[in-house]
């Protein structure tokens, strides 16, 4: 990758040349430029365009658009189109339409109407793919690409159709070799799952009850390994064709359908899409109405940082290092997705900008130009509004003074390490409704980042050794490579657990010696009983309310720190400390906040008390203060007004 690396915050947009006359694009660049953006993504939804039918391209339109944005100075960053397969190559292969879990076939009218393991589309994206880059691949005008749109976007992650089943026998074969190393594996002894040979192994839907949660896990493995060479495939032609031109794609807000540590591995850098307020209302269901009301007009903020902290993290899988990312879609005024869609406070957009460089982004590019005026999304907004006039996004990122926002690292100290299949396997058998790996994982994140603290979100194979606190919330599916990672950790960090902890081996089973298997010496105890509480129930530890979970342990030469003082674990240990290592097993926030309080002092990480809705952050040497309350807040002897930023040295 040759792109230059800029001094400070780069600015772009998405835009769409195809969906305006063509008498606008010239006007809309001098725009772009004028307001201070650097690139300008464009065509990701256009094959239709591209190749009208099979095998006749059309390039004129994108030829002159491309030019149009290099004339002016506008880098420009090129999409393969391959979230939207145009009606002539569904009409004449509709066996590639993915199949929902339900045995529906999912039609053409909307978008990622594919399936990723049809090979028949496989085919025809590596043609698209190459032809594009082909023709742009050394235009001097192109500085990077994006791979398809929001992998997995609208449930098409897994798909349950031919394509798909076709595909899985061989790929647990791959992984199995044996059919009787798979009905171990899996435990098909239960219930009478035991095959006999590969080809007998459906896909796990329309099962009479809950499926294998195995048999699941693999499922979700093979979704993710499709995604993962499909991207691979299309990646492979773009270097060939486009050498020094960065590749990126643009992952989501809590997506959770595939291993995006794995799916980013050839990428050069990450790209995610920031839509704060359609976040609150769509994802956080663990949110109280009151939340949502209070953040309506802002997005909460830990919801928005976690997203960049974890996309900031993903290159550091398996030993590198967090580097910085894009916001390849950046809200800037009300979306049209979500239950309710409020418009923006004023200065969220430039609120999320600061914040979006203060957990690492290099660039931050606004979704979209222009509202549009047609089809599904004319209730989104953009920064000109339908009638070309500049909407209060606009003005906003017109106001920014990028010099304000230098690159450089974002000084973590404190780690909280995620995977995907933990979430797969956790999110399978919550035994609580209203406990799901995100909400564990919140919590802890949440209250770090209310103590003052940054945060890197890694995978637990990444280099650990920089940490002086490692936390690990919900690290439930538990592998000898992961163990073994922890073990040496714990030589120079203090390492938290949370509850559910390596419940799980690798092939979804629970270790033969209970929860913790052989991790049980370095955490010094095992599993006595968990509680699932219903709302409404509570139990006590100490002075602090347990709700949703109880673990209670029995301590071999751990040392009990706290005990249930109420229901049937009264008197049994819910925190353990075995020399660095403190396991937690309550869901309590009140005793969270006070033991991580504690061990950020014991780590020697530096703690600063906020007040509600502001957080703090820190990049290049210098520390953003973020106001996300719609009201003004005294904060380190400044006053700051409603939905604003300050920049301190």
């Amino acid at each position: 990758m040759t792109e230059q690396h800029h001094p400070h915050l780069t600015l772009g947009v998405c835009d769409y040349p195809e969906h305006v006359p063509r008498d606008r694009w010239e006007i809309y660049a001098q725009q772009q430029k004028e307001l201070g953006l650097t690139y300008v993504r464009i065509a990701e939804f256009a094959w239709a365009l591209m190749e009208p039918t099979e095998g006749e391209y059309n390039w004129t339109w994108l030829d002159e658009a491309v030019e149009v944005l290099h004339r002016e100075g506008l880098k420009v960053v090129l999409c393969t189109p391959t979230a939207t397969p145009p009606a002539w190559l569904i009409r004449k292969h509709p066996e590639i339409l993915a199949w929902d879990a339900q045995g529906k076939v999912r039609a053409f009218g909307s978008r990622r109407h594919y399936d990723f393991a049809s090979e028949v589309y496989r085919e025809h994206s590596r043609r698209i793919t190459r032809a594009m880059a082909e023709r742009y691949g050394q235009h001097p005008g192109v500085a990077g690409w994006q791979t398809d749109n929001e992998f997995g976007c609208h449930d098409t992650t897994r798909s349950y159709g031919p394509a798909s089943q076709a595909a899985f026998p061989m790929w647990l074969q791959s992984r199995y070799e044996s059919i009787d190393q798979l009905n171990e594996a899996w435990g098909n002894v239960f219930w009478s799952q035991t095959y006999s040979g590969f080809d007998q192994i459906g896909l796990p839907n329309l099962t009479v009850t809950e499926p294998n949660p195995s048999h699941v896990l693999d499922y979700c493995r093979f979704a993710s390994d499709m995604i993962r060479t499909f991207q691979e495939e299309q990646v492979s032609i773009l270097r060939e064709c486009s050498p020094g031109r960065f590749i990126t794609h643009n992952f989501m807000i809590f997506f959770s359908d595939f291993d995006h540590y794995e799916v980013s591995k050839c990428l050069d850098f990450v790209s995610w899409d920031a839509y704060p307020t359609g976040m609150l209302e769509f994802f956080a269901s663990w949110e109280s109405d009151e939340v949502k009301q209070k953040y309506a007009r802002t997005g909460h903020p830990d919801l928005i940082s976690f997203n960049h902290d974890l996309y900031r993290g993903l290159k550091a899988y398996q030993g590198g290092h967090p580097l910085p990312f894009w916001v390849m879609e950046q809200q800037c005024g009300q979306v049209n997705w979500a239950p309710y869609n409020p418009l923006p406070a004023d200065g969220a957009v430039k609120l999320w900008t600061a914040q979006a460089w203060a957990h690492g982004a290099d660039t931050v590019s606004y979704f979209r130009w222009r509202a549009a005026t047609m089809a599904q999304e004319v209730m989104h907004s953009g920064l000109l509004r339908h009638d070309e006039t500049p909407d209060r996004g606009f003005d906003e990122v017109k106001a920014l003074s990028l010099s304000d926002f230098p690159a450089g690292d974002v000084p973590a100290q404190v780690a909280l390490l995620h995977d995907y299949e933990s979430l797969w396997i956790w999110d399978q058998q919550k035994h609580n409704q209203d406990l799901s790996y995100w909400r564990q994982v919140m919590l802890y994140y949440s209250t770090l980042r209310s103590l003052g603290v940054d945060v890197d979100v890694v995978h637990p194979s990444s280099d650990l050794s920089k940490y002086a606190l490692i936390v690990a919330p919900a690290l439930t599916l538990m592998t000898e490579e992961t163990m073994e990672a922890l073990r040496k950790a714990t030589e120079h960090a203090l390492l938290i657990f949370g509850p559910r902890t390596a419940y799980r081996t690798a092939s979804g089973r629970t270790p033969e010696t209970g929860q913790f298997g052989t991790l049980a010496d370095l955490v010094g105890g095992k599993l006595r009983n968990f509680d699932s509480l219903r709302p409404g129930l509570r139990e006590k530890v100490d002075q602090y309310d347990v709700t949703l979970w109880a673990e209670g342990y029995q301590c071999e030469d751990a040392t009990p720190v706290h005990v249930y003082e109420s229901g049937p674990l009264a008197g049994v240990c819910a925190v353990m400390r075995k020399g660095n290592v403190l396991t937690i097993g309550a869901h309590s926030p009140g005793l969270v906040y006070d033991l991580l309080r504690e061990a950020l002092a014991e780590a020697r990480v530096s703690v600063l008390d906020v007040p509600e809705g502001i957080r703090v952050s820190r990049r290049s040497g210098k520390m953003l203060v973020q106001n996300f309350n719609a009201y003004g807040v005294d904060v380190l002897g400044t006053r700051m007004p409603a939905v604003s930023v300050e920049m301190l040295p």
